[in-house]
C-alpha cells in the first residue's frame, strides 16, 4: 500500500506551507514510504484529490485544501485528522498501516482491544462492600480514646 500526500508545491498560503511540511517531515521522521503529488502543476492530481475526499469531509465551499492524505484508493483525512492521530500516538493506525516493531503506537484494531480488555479487568462490587462506609480521621480518634 502507497501512501500518498496531495499538496500544493506552489502555495501563496504560509499555513497550508506549514501544514504540509508538518505532514512531510512527520511521515519521513517515521520512515513512512509515501509519494508526493502536486495539485498546483498537475490538473490530473486536483481533479483525482477533489473527488476522492468524501463528502462530509470537504469544507462548505467543497473544494478541500492541501494536504490532504490517502492509503492508496482509501481517504485518511486532511492536516487536521493528522494532527489528531499525531497527538495521540495513532499515526499508523491513522494511515492504515501496522506500526514497526517495538513501536509505541498504536495498530488499527488495538484501541478497541482495549476497551474490550478493560471492562474484563474491573472486578463488581460486593452487597458488603456498598454497605461499608469509610473511617473519617475523628472517628479513629474517638476509637482510639475509647480504648485506652
Amino acid at each position: 500500500m502507497v501512501i500518498k500526500v496531495y499538496l500544493a508545491t506552489a502555495s501563496g498560503s504560509t499555513a497550508i506551507k506549514k501544514k504540509q511540511q508538518d505532514v512531510v517531515g512527520f511521515l519521513e521522521a517515521l520512515k513512512v514510504d509515501y509519494t508526493e503529488f502536486d495539485i498546483a502543476t498537475n490538473e490530473e492530481n486536483r481533479m483525482w484529490m477533489r473527488e476522492n475526499v468524501p463528502g462530509e469531509k470537504k469544507p462548505t465551499n467543497g473544494i478541500p485544501l492541501p494536504p490532504q492524505i490517502f492509503n492508496d484508493q482509501n481517504y485518511c483525512g486532511d492536516y487536521d485528522t493528522f494532527f489528531n492521530a499525531k497527538e495521540d500516538n495513532e499515526v499508523f493506525a491513522f494511515l492504515g498501516l501496522a506500526p514497526p516493531a517495538g513501536s509505541k503506537m498504536k495498530e488499527p484494531s488495538e484501541k478497541e482491544e482495549e476497551v474490550e480488555h478493560k471492562d474484563e479487568e474491573e472486578e463488581p462490587v460486593t452487597e458488603e462492600e456498598e454497605e461499608e462506609e469509610p473511617v473519617t480521621e475523628d472517628e479513629e480518634q474517638g476509637e482510639a480514646a475509647t480504648e485506652s
